[in-house]
């Protein structure tokens, strides 16, 4: 059976969680990154997440592209679009303008689908990095 591909993105990749690591706090990014590795936390960026088919991701997510081939648990707003790949695994709330899910996801929660993304209650006021690059 022929394996997705998942692209680094449009952007050059910024940074990148390998496998068997794992980061635990606030991660606030421009460009792309791609994780690969274990992330327990919160994310923000207009940019691109790209979480790995062997990624394990537990976090509240707000990014302008978010492309999926691991593992979420935790709310999501894309911007821009969210794309599950086959072997994404997602457990939680996306809100998104743009949804692609392809054959074999597993997508438990709801989705909500409009011109702009709503974004999902914080927990916490965003970290002072996270609020100067949602602003822009």
């Amino acid at each position: 059976m022929k394996k997705d591909r998942l692209p680094a993105g449009n952007d050059n990749l910024n940074a990148f969680l390998g496998e068997g690591t794992s980061f635990k706090g606030n991660l606030t990014f421009e460009g792309t990154v791609r994780i690969d590795g274990k992330l327990e936390g919160e994310i923000f960026t207009k940019d691109t997440l790209v979480v790995g088919e062997g990624a394990s991701v537990k976090a509240t997510v707000h990014a302008g592209v978010l492309i999926v081939g691991g593992t979420v648990n935790g709310n999501i707003t894309a911007e821009k679009k969210v794309e599950l790949h086959s072997s994404a695994r997602l457990y939680g709330n996306l809100s998104t303008p743009l949804l692609s899910i392809a054959e074999g996801v597993i997508f438990e929660g709801s989705c909500t689908m409009g011109k702009k993304a709503e974004t999902p209650p914080l927990k916490g006021q965003l970290p002072e990095p996270a609020q100067k690059i949602l602003s822009k």
